[in-house]
């Protein structure tokens, strides 16, 4: 063969040669996407596991009343369970119902210090602080902890439901780490701070230091951000309706992290990061059902509405007419 016939042959072995490697690492790219997320989806399906402890494993789910196609409504509450205070206050409390055809939802926030006038229940007790006496009194009946827990969650679906006039299928629960975990998760959330907020608390650990104006916030200064309430020096006051707008601010955030194409690869991050600290009562095949169908859904579907109304120590006494315009939008929401 002569040098021209063999440098042709060559040639062409060179370029048959480059696409079939860039063939083969493209291969390896698609099996290592593949086996990254099936390890996403086995870290996700533990991680459910433990966070629907509270669900009945005896309950199944008909596929018409699955939450695929029939629209739900969850009472979510965010407790303080910091070891340095001890108490069980639900400093968060909401009401969202879901709708699966039109992939929206209505999220009603209900003041902590509220008075919840509603008969058979004592209205001389703040909203944030019936959960904690609920298991105080289920304890009383012999229950243990986690059972009074469980019952004590039940007995805040069934108050609300009765509050608002809506059945309340399922009732979710979070604590502050847990919060913190999942903006951690997402890297962050993007809010504007509406004061500068400087709060130091040496019992308990706080110690809140921000400046007005937007910008990013990591969990630990977005929980800040969330629950501030005064400074050390009683200035820069914040009221229960500033800390709804807050609350309503930085979960829309998060709604629209979880939409983006980049956060794809952080949901098993995110259920991995709630699961020590959040609870559902919710079966973990509906869980899934709701991330299938919710997945994607951002700010701009979410109606938020912060309950409002006048402070008269100890009380936050909720306005008549801005209750009724929840009551009936959550309505709505279950109709659609």
């Amino acid at each position: 063969m002569t040098r021209k016939a063999t440098h042709a042959v060559r040639s062409k072995k060179k370029k048959n040669y480059w696409p079939r490697r860039i063939m083969v690492l493209f291969l390896l790219v698609l099996v290592g996407i593949a086996c990254y997320l099936g390890y996403l989806v086995y870290e996700s399906k533990n991680a459910l596991n433990d966070i629907t402890t509270d669900a009945d494993p005896t309950v199944v789910v008909a596929p018409e009343q699955s939450v695929k196609v029939k629209p739900v409504a969850i009472m979510l509450m965010g407790i303080d369970t910091r070891k340095q205070t001890g108490t069980l206050n639900t400093d968060v409390m909401m009401v969202a119902v879901f709708n699966p055809k039109t992939k929206s939802a209505v999220v009603v926030s209900i003041p902590r210090d509220s008075q919840i006038e509603l008969r058979g229940y004592n209205n001389r007790t703040k909203a944030n602080a019936f959960y904690a006496r609920f298991q105080a009194a289920e304890r009383r009946e012999g229950l243990s902890k986690s059972e009074a827990e469980k019952a004590a969650k039940i007995d805040m679906r069934v108050m609300f439901s009765k509050y608002f006039g809506i059945p309340i299928d399922y009732t979710a629960t979070i604590n502050f780490q847990g919060f913190v975990d999942v903006v951690d998760a997402l890297g962050g959330v993007n809010v504007d701070v509406d004061m500068d907020m400087h709060y130091v608390d040496n019992a308990d650990g706080t110690n809140i230091d921000l400046k007005k104006g937007p910008q990013k916030l990591m969990g630990d200064d977005a929980l800040d951000f969330v629950r501030y309430r005064k400074s050390n020096d009683g200035k820069n006051m914040s009221s229960d309706f500033d800390r709804n707008q807050r609350e309503s601010q930085v979960l829309g955030e998060i709604a629209d992290k979880m939409k983006s194409f980049s956060s794809v690869t952080k949901i098993a991050g995110v259920i991995k990061a709630v699961g020590n600290n959040m609870r559902l009562d919710i079966p973990t095949s509906e869980v899934e059902n709701m991330i299938k169908t919710y997945f994607g859904i951002s700010r701009s579907d979410i109606t938020f509405m912060p309950l409002e109304g006048v402070w008269k120590s100890p009380f936050v006494h909720l306005d008549d007419a801005k209750l009724e315009a929840a009551k009936q939008a959550l309505r709505a929401k279950l109709e659609e």
